[in-house]
């Protein structure tokens, strides 16, 4: 490519939505490479940038004329292109004028025997400069906006009004049209901190005239910058900034001039728990709290600010008003809390609605402490631990009626604890209100202790099991009740986190809390809830390393408990791997295959021959073991003894002819298979391996 230029596209808006901007960002980079390709302009590379007031798009290298067209499209067979005098049909006529070229113009070639009609087509390519208009056009009409507006007497949505819109290729202006503006050459710098208009003589003089506008383009570039910003200030400050991820992201979006300084609250609010001086200072101000040395927080916060950063004081001296105000709200919102406590909430959960038809708050509650102790026995628990676990459950959702939770409403469970600490309620019982939530999401830490484990378990199994006594099981990738992440965290906690339970028993503790509330079929219901959480378990399963025949073998003897399933798995897994117990798994499909289930297992060893009866033996031996091994759930130790008949087992094939002509003889071979497969099942369905 010889002839080219870059280009640049900037839609100048109001200000965007961090979240929405980057997600913008995004879209028109694939859009744009896109619309290129379609188009036939070549060119070397596609770079979008984002900031508060702008999208911009650069393509360097853009082609200064499309690719010429050059294609054969394939029409219809010839017989039935033409009739019998050689007159092109309908079908013809309609293909070329759908090819845009004469019907005398088609030709003919043979393609796997056949022969067919061809439109030769070609085109010249048009200069970049003819095809950029529109192309640019439909790319800001294309992003895909959470939400989108309109203003003035237009039609055009957008995420905020379009202020602005400036197009050059190279020096030259493409004169794009949307939301009633027309591209020219004049782009606009930061709102506060430059002289506003700043006319653009070239592409390569751009980001020059932004950088005189006092606007950092580059969303990477204001990240670094505002990170070592953050932790010099915090330096500064003499601790450690506390950076959430999402909470940064936000701020990065937010401006585009970023300038740190460093607050200070009265200390005295440090008596607060940390955790809603946090949130009040992330969630409602975006502000970095400062830890000390020892993790501890201190009176410090860092603001990034989009103002002068000759004015930082007085900006930072605004912030230290905004957030006393806030401080001293959260404050008389826990001291408040603390007159009331949490046994006069729990009787006001009921007027908090939990789902329609299944009622409030606090039959909810009411279902998951019964739903706890029944978990409790299945889990084996202590009755110290089924006491603190049953008395978590009836307070773990206390904490929805507080004023703190209901000013922060992710702080649900965290001030659970808090207000049961407070209350001289014991360490375990408040943990486990806290932990009950979890895990929140796939890869979420998981309760840490069994009170933990019982009460999350059941709060997530009575919203399952109700919302399908509902008949309101997801579909498709409909599940507004979050079903398959509450399921997938019950198996998470039986899997990894040390919750034992089975699923018939624990779904049948669950939906017998709706037997007086609803009407349903309870054991329609229990299927189908089974039948979900095997789903997911067989998911987990298989994204844990699993090939998904083992899956499928396994799940088919021993789907109920899922801590049983996995291990399972795991021992298959290993085995799979190892040569006897591929070749055996091979002996196994041969001989089901042969073996006649009807004839039963019962063979005649004075009829048998010398590999016959070293067959028998070893059946009979591997039975004790095998059933020893099962017994105990040492499904190594069972595998190993299936895996040492592979001896027996190929020299029976070697030298037995089992379908002999003779029918006593081949009747007492095929019993003999039944009973070497017989052996298998008690640990998988061997028959769904495939090798």
């Amino acid at each position: 490519m010889t002839d080219s230029r870059d280009l640049v596209f900037e839609i100048g808006v109001e200000e965007i939505p961090s979240g929405a901007l980057y997600e913008a960002t995004s879209q028109l980079k694939s859009l744009a490479a896109s619309a290129l390709k379609d188009a036939r302009l070549e060119y070397s590379g596609v770079v979008t940038f984002g900031a508060p007031r702008r999208l911009v798009l650069v393509v360097e290298g853009l082609a200064e004329r499309q690719n010429d067209l050059d294609m054969r499209a394939k029409g219809p067979a010839v017989r039935g292109a033409y009739d019998e005098n050689g007159e092109p049909t309908k079908a013809a006529l309609g293909f070329a004028r759908g090819k845009g070229v004469d019907v005398s113009d088609l030709v003919r070639d043979t393609e796997n025997g056949g022969e067919y009609v061809y439109a030769v087509i070609r085109a010249d390519g048009l200069p970049a400069a003819d095809v950029l208009p529109a192309l640019l056009t439909r790319l800001a009409a294309g992003i895909d906006w959470p939400k989108s507006q309109r203003w003035g007497r237009g039609d055009a949505r957008f995420i905020r009004p379009v202020r602005w819109l400036l197009a050059l290729f190279g020096a030259d202006v493409v004169p794009v049209e949307f939301a009633g503006l027309t591209a020219g050459r004049v782009t606009h710098g930061h709102r506060f901190l430059s002289q506003g208009a700043y006319e653009v003589p070239s592409v390569s003089e751009f980001f020059e005239a932004l950088a005189r506008g006092g606007v950092m383009v580059d969303g990477e570039m204001r990240a670094g910058f505002i990170r070592e910003g953050i932790e010099a200030a915090a330096a500064e400050a003499g601790g450690g900034a506390v950076v959430p991820e999402k909470v940064f992201a936000e701020v990065v979006n937010l401006v585009e001039s970023p300038t740190v300084g460093v607050g200070h609250f009265d200390p005295a609010f440090l008596r607060v728990p940390r955790e809603i001086l946090e949130t009040a200072m992330e969630s409602h101000q975006r502000y970095f709290p400062v830890e000390d040395a020892d993790g501890g927080l201190t009176d410090a916060f860092i603001v990034v600010h989009n103002g002068d950063p000759d004015r930082t004081d007085a900006i930072v001296r605004g912030h230290e008003r905004v957030i006393r105000a806030r401080l001293s709200d959260a404050a008389f919102f826990y001291d408040e809390d603390l007159k009331a406590g949490m046994e006069s909430w729990v009787d006001r959960l009921g007027s908090a609605v939990f789902q329609e038809k299944l009622g409030s708050v606090a039959d909810k509650v009411a279902r998951v402490e019964r739903l706890t102790g029944a978990l409790a026995t299945l889990h084996g628990a202590g009755p110290e631990e089924a006491s603190r676990a049953m008395r978590a459950a009836h307070l773990c959702k206390a904490d929805l009626v507080s004023h703190a939770v209901v000013e922060f409403p992710t702080l649900q469970g965290v001030m659970g604890r808090y207000y049961a600490l407070a209350s001289g309620e014991h360490e375990a019982v408040a943990q486990a209100i806290v932990e009950h939530y979890l895990p929140r999401f796939s890869g979420d830490a998981l309760p840490s202790s069994v009170a933990g484990l019982l009460v999350s378990a059941s709060d997530k199994l009575d919203t399952v099991c109700g919302i399908f006594a509902l008949g309101q099981a997801p579909t498709g990738s409909a599940d507004p009740y979050a079903l398959r992440r509450s399921t997938i965290g019950v198996l998470a906690m039986v899997l990894d986190g040390g919750l034992r339970l089975t699923l018939d028993d624990a779904i049948a503790a669950a939906l017998d809390g709706y037997r007086d509330v609803l009407g349903f079929d309870l054991e329609a219901t229990g299927a189908a809830v089974k039948a979900f959480a095997v789903g997911r378990l067989e998911i987990m399963l298989r994204d844990r390393g699993h090939e998904f025949d083992t899956v499928d073998a396994v799940l088919h003897v021993a789907a109920d408990d899922p801590g049983d399933t996995a291990r399972r798995c795991e021992a298959l897994t290993a085995a799979r791997a190892t040569a006897p117990m591929i070749d055996v798994t091979t002996a196994y499909a041969r001989a089901r295959n042969l073996g006649d289930q009807a004839l039963g297992v019962a063979y005649d060893r004075t009829i048998m021959g010398a590999a016959e009866s070293a067959l028998a033996d070893a059946i009979e031996r591997s039975e004790s073991l095998v059933a020893t091994s099962v017994a105990s759930e040492d499904w190594d130790g069972a595998l190993a003894r299936l895996a040492e008949l592979r001896g027996p087992i190929d020299t029976f094939f070697t030298d037995v002819l089992v379908m002999d002509p003779d029918e006593t003889l081949r009747a007492n071979r095929l019993r003999l298979l039944n009973r070497f497969t017989a052996l298998f099942a008690g640990v998988a369905d061997f028959s769904r391996l495939q090798g």
